[in-house]
C-alpha cells in the first residue's frame, strides 16, 4: 500500500466524517483544521471535493498547495486557477469563496504561521524546486462581490 494512497484514503474518511457531523468530528488532521473545498475540474468540468488543511485569517481561510512536497502543484490548485469561484465548508456552514494565490509578500506571514502550527510543512518546502503557493479563500457576499 502506497503512503500517498493511504494518506488520501485517511483524509477522505476524515472529510466525510466532517461533513456528516456538520464539523463536530473529523475536523483536524495532524493538529491542523481541515475544510472540504469543492472546485470545478479544469478539464472535466465536474465538481471535485478535496479536504485541505487550512488557517483562518479573519473572515478568510488560507490553504497551501504543498502537494506533500512533490515536484508539481496538486491538481486542485490548477482547478482553482482555471475556476476561482469555489465552495468551502466550515463546520455546518457552506459558503462560496473566491480563491486567490497570495503574492510573495503575503505568502511569507502565512507560511510562518503554518510552520508554527504544523512544522512538517517546512520539510515540504525544502524538497521541490518550486515556490509552494498559499491560496487565500475570500468569502463572497450575497450580491456576488467579495466580502469585506
Amino acid at each position: 500500500m502506497s503512503g500517498t494512497w493511504l494518506f488520501r484514503w485517511v483524509l477522505g474518511l476524515r472529510s466525510r466524517r466532517y461533513v456528516l457531523t456538520a464539523g463536530k468530528a473529523g475536523g483536524t488532521l495532524r493538529w491542523m483544521p481541515i475544510l472540504p473545498l469543492t472546485s470545478v475540474g479544469r478539464r472535466t468540468g465536474r465538481a471535485r471535493t478535496v479536504p485541505l488543511m487550512h488557517l483562518r485569517d479573519g473572515k478568510n481561510s488560507a490553504v497551501t498547495a504543498s502537494n506533500r512536497g512533490m515536484k508539481s502543484h496538486p491538481g486542485w490548485y490548477w482547478n482553482l486557477t482555471a475556476h476561482p469561484k469555489v465552495e468551502i465548508r466550515v463546520g455546518a456552514q457552506t459558503m462560496e469563496v473566491l480563491a486567490e494565490t497570495a503574492g510573495a509578500d503575503a505568502n511569507r506571514p502565512f507560511w510562518d504561521r503554518l510552520i508554527l502550527r504544523a512544522p512538517f510543512f517546512d520539510e515540504y518546502q525544502k524538497g521541490p524546486a518550486r515556490r509552494i503557493p498559499i491560496v487565500l479563500l475570500k468569502p463572497r457576499t450575497a450580491a456576488g462581490r467579495l466580502g469585506v
